[in-house]
């Protein structure tokens, strides 16, 4: 294969998209990376030092309060977007003349089928758990052309009534959405959507063996392209070793460059009028297009190109999991439970120190008396010998008794961590019931946290769910005309609270 060697115009549009998503990324980082690897942390259960609540703490239990609240409400927004079976429904235009109920009918069969085939729904379940996580909900959505093979039979030509059994190779479009870890997205800070930024970029480690079969294939420029070095916050868990081999940085850039950047690119001779004088910072932001960049190593460009879809649309999409107004960002379940979980933990394990030193047997002797290089350990049945008294040799010392209310305290801060997660677990939704015992128990009960799940919902709905169906059904009627025919429709969810909202109605 021969290579490319980088020209003056890759090196100016890969320093513009560098340069911003290096200052995105240090913005990023600094505000948001530590409290994030640290939720992270809190909803494996994994123990870092730097987690301890004081210095002369000794246990590494990481209560499971948050946990619980996590999956709860994960499991509530699951059940209340795909338990009905069917998660969205499709409005017919009354003004498109060329469309009918039938042929919307038809795309919505054909929606449904394609979504089950590319596992829609279980990409949506890993996006909607770390939108729990770290506050945001962010899918990044992927056509692709695979090969599919179909059982068939053909005849045998001049061979009267045989066949042939075997398999035909097929080309299916496939449009998928892949979960994007917040610690993977830049964006532009300024901006409060993903169509308000200036750019919004995925930066991850993939096998060199998928860059050089999208060379091979003309997704790729076929440039050389090598290993890079290892940014272990780009990883998706954090490990106590990290597999470094054969993995290639690989940035992708979805937004606005330099007209003149990509006509550079495209060997074409248009000229570009500028309105503004020459190096100047107007100049530089003054003829923008909606582009697609791909680089790897923060240095080789792979592909850069005018944004190729009809409706020129990004293929990015971002919810908040609980809203934070003018910001693109939004605010998790594992960031309202913070400070409970800090003081839950801090109170069990401040009982299990205090455990370690009253249960653990503990002796002060008289070393003076004790034969030379004896080895002091108290173990059942053992014999111990001393110069003298035993009595006036060793003491058993005890530090004292274990207070019980360490415990009692941290189920009081479980409970204000409902309170802040609006979650409510099968004991706590009893003991709710139990203070207003009359026919309305289960109503208080239940009322609020319902409401708390629409919110929730609605920003799912409105910024993930109705958007992503359009963007796919946009990609299929471009890329597979023939099953997709062009129609104007409107998706509208058909998603409702599930299993506590059904409950409380019975």
């Amino acid at each position: 294969m021969e290579y490319q060697e980088p020209t003056e115009s890759d090196k100016e549009i890969v320093n513009f998209v560098v340069n911003h998503c290096d200052r995105w990324r240090d913005w990023r980082d600094v505000n948001c990376l530590d409290d994030w690897l640290e939720y992270e942390r809190i909803f494996n259960g994994e123990w870092d030092a730097q987690d301890k609540t004081r210095d002369s703490e000794r246990s590494r239990i990481v209560t499971p309060a948050t946990q619980q609240a996590v999956e709860t409400r994960h499991a509530e927004i699951m059940e209340a977007i795909f338990g009905q079976g069917e998660f969205f429904d499709i409005q017919d235009d009354i003004r498109d003349v060329n469309g009918s109920p039938l042929d919307v009918a038809a795309i919505k069969a054909q929606l449904m089928e394609d979504f089950k085939v590319d596992k829609i729904r279980k990409s949506i379940d890993q996006i909607e758990l770390l939108a729990e996580i770290y506050g945001t909900g962010i899918g990044e959505i992927v056509v692709k052309t695979e090969k599919v093979y179909v059982p068939a039979t053909q005849a045998i030509p001049g061979q009267m009534g045989q066949a042939a059994i075997g398999v035909v190779e097929q080309d299916r479009i496939a449009v998928k959405i892949v979960p994007v870890n917040p610690r993977n997205f830049l964006f532009d800070p300024n901006g409060t959507s993903i169509d308000d930024c200036m750019g919004v970029a995925i930066e991850k480690y993939v096998s060199i063996h998928k860059i050089v079969k999208g060379q091979e294939e003309g997704i790729y420029r076929k440039v050389k392209v090598g290993t890079d070095s290892m940014d272990t916050d780009l990883e998706p868990t954090q490990e106590v070793s990290q597999y470094e081999d054969d993995k290639v940085k690989l940035l992708t850039y979805y937004g606005l460059v330099p007209r003149e950047y990509l006509e550079q690119l495209e060997n074409e001779d248009g000229e570009v009028e500028d309105f503004f004088p020459e190096d100047s910072l107007q100049d530089e932001y003054s003829d923008l297009v909606e582009a697609i960049v791909v680089i790897a190593n923060d240095g080789t460009l792979l592909k850069a190109e005018a944004n190729p879809y009809m409706m020129k649309d990004r293929p990015i999409l971002a919810y908040q999991d609980d809203t934070v107004p003018n910001r693109l960002l939004g605010r998790g379940t594992v960031e309202k439970a913070y400070n409970s979980q800090k003081a839950i933990d801090a109170q069990v394990r401040s009982h299990l120190d205090s455990l370690a030193l009253t249960t653990s047997p503990m002796m002060a002797m008289d070393a003076t008396r004790l034969p030379r290089g004896a080895k002091f350990e108290v173990k059942p049945g053992k014999a111990i010998l001393t110069n003298g008294n035993p009595n006036e040799i060793l003491f058993p010392f005890k530090f004292g008794n274990t207070d019980g209310s360490n415990l009692t305290t941290a189920k009081e801060f479980e409970r204000m961590l409902l309170m802040a997660t609006g979650t409510l677990d099968s004991q706590g939704m009893i003991t709710a019931v139990s203070r207003d015992a009359g026919q309305g128990g289960i109503s208080m009960a239940t009322a609020s946290i319902i409401k708390k799940y629409k919110r929730t919902l609605v920003n799912f709905q409105e910024d993930f769910m109705i958007p992503f169906i359009t963007k796919a059904a946009y990609r299929y009627m471009q890329f597979d005309p023939e099953r997709y025919p062009t129609v104007d429709m409107k998706f509208i969810p058909t998603a409702a609270l599930g299993i506590i909202a059904r409950e409380h109605e019975q």
